[in-house]
Order: C-alpha cells, then structure tokens, then sequence
C-alpha cells in the first residue's frame, strides 16, 4: 500500500492507494500532516511507501521523520514524465501542474485537454492530443479574491465563499459575492470558450476543492474529477517505476 501526499498551504490531502484504486483520504493542516502518516503508518502496517508531489512547504523535519518509518519517493523535474514538455521554462513548472498534465495523458490519451485546478490559485493546463504539453494560466482563486478587496481598500470587509451570489448585489456584502463568484464562473466559462474555437474536440477537467460548487454554475461541460491531483500523482508514481 502506498500513500500520495497533496501537500497545501494551510491543509495537506493524505490519500491511500492499493495498486490503481484510491481506498481512502485524510486531511490534515499542513504544519503537523507528518503525525497523521505516522498515525496511519502505525494503523496499517502494510503502508511501506509515500509519494510527494512538492515540498515547498515541507519542513525537514517532517521529512525527516516520514522517511525514518517509510520509502518517500519526491518528484522531480529530473523525473520521466508521460509528455512533452514545451513550457518555455520548464524548470519553473510548477511540480503540481506537471503531475496534473502527467494524469492528464495517463488517463486520457489522445484527446486535447484542459485541467482548470481551483486552489488558493486557479491553474489552467493544456495538454494536446499529440501528448504535449504547452502551457496555460495562473489566476487569483475565491480565497485570494476575497482577500485582496479586503487588504487592499478602506472599508469592504472580508467575505468568504457562502455559495451562489446574485447578478445584482443590493448590499455591499452581495456585491462583493457577486463579484468574486459571477466574476470568476465567467473567468472560467470565458476561456473554455477560447479553447473551445481553437481545439474543436476538447476534454475538460475542473478537480480541486470547490470543483463541484463551480461545476452547477458553469454552462461548459465538464468532468469533475475533485481528487485529481492525487489519482495523477499515483499514475504518474507507477509510470515513473517503468523507468526505474
């Protein structure tokens, strides 16, 4: 059994994989998911391995005592991967979008196609039918959204995501949801549509944590995949062996 590690900024997904399938996820902040593994080390014994797609964020003394009770596999850029990489600086590819394209091919092959991840930020990658990789889009997610109206004006408080906003806010809180919900479906709907008159045929994944809130609002069609970061990072653990 193998452990695949999303590693956040303020929480961390802990998902436990037999062979291809995804038998359970645990969450955990950030700063202590190192207990958690060991938790679940000492739970399920048969747990022998552990894969990290980042640590930007990893202290290394949470390395350090992950690695004293279990094989951690990093990834890296030195890694193979299941595409072609024509990013125009692809050692400041970010590991997550790389692991994202990678499960992209592994589970999709031969079709064009857009992961849009919603985290903190939202990223856009675009992998083609042909296996290449050729970039996308970084862009403010709800939190950040929030926030910067927040921080950066006298008097709008600090709102966070409740759900559906109206078109039309008729208080200054509603305006804001409005803003920030309305603002980025149409954000998100607007470069589909762009894709969409480039490559006719185009396979839409939208995965990270309010992937499903944003998939009612959304008049694209899309696969809603909200653990894909960690389905790819398991594929693309099994295709990096290959090469071992």
């Amino acid at each position: 059994m193998i452990l695949g590690v999303d590693i956040g900024n303020t929480r961390t997904k802990i998902a436990v994989y037999e062979k291809d399938k995804i038998l359970d996820i645990f969450y955990s902040p950030t700063e202590i998911f190192h207990e958690k593994i060991l938790e679940l080390k000492k739970e399920t014994p048969a747990i022998n391995e552990l894969i990290l797609a980042s640590v930007g964020n990893l202290k290394e003394e949470q390395l350090q005592a992950i690695s004293s009770r279990l094989n951690v596999k990093t990834i890296s850029h030195s890694d193979p991967f299941p595409f072609e990489n024509k990013y125009a600086s692809p050692a400041t590819l970010g590991i997550d979008r790389m692991v994202l394209a990678s499960g992209a091919c592994l589970m999709y092959p031969n079709q064009n196609t857009l992961i849009i991840d919603i985290g903190t930020c939202i990223t856009y990658d675009f992998v083609t039918e042909h296996g290449t990789y050729l970039g996308g889009a970084i862009s403010p997610g709800f939190a950040l959204r929030y926030r910067s109206m927040h921080d950066y004006t006298a008097k709008l408080p600090l709102l966070h995501l409740q759900g559906e906003a109206p078109l039309i806010g008729t208080t200054t809180q509603e305006s804001i949801h409005s803003g920030v919900v309305n603002g980025l479906v149409a954000e998100i709907d607007g470069i589909i549509d762009r894709y969409k008159e480039k490559y006719h045929t185009l396979t839409i994944i939208l995965t990270g944590g309010d992937a499903k809130f944003l998939s009612m609002q959304l008049k694209n069609s899309i696969f809603v995949h909200s653990f894909f970061l960690l389905e790819s990072l398991n594929r693309l653990y099994h295709y990096i062996k290959k090469y071992d």
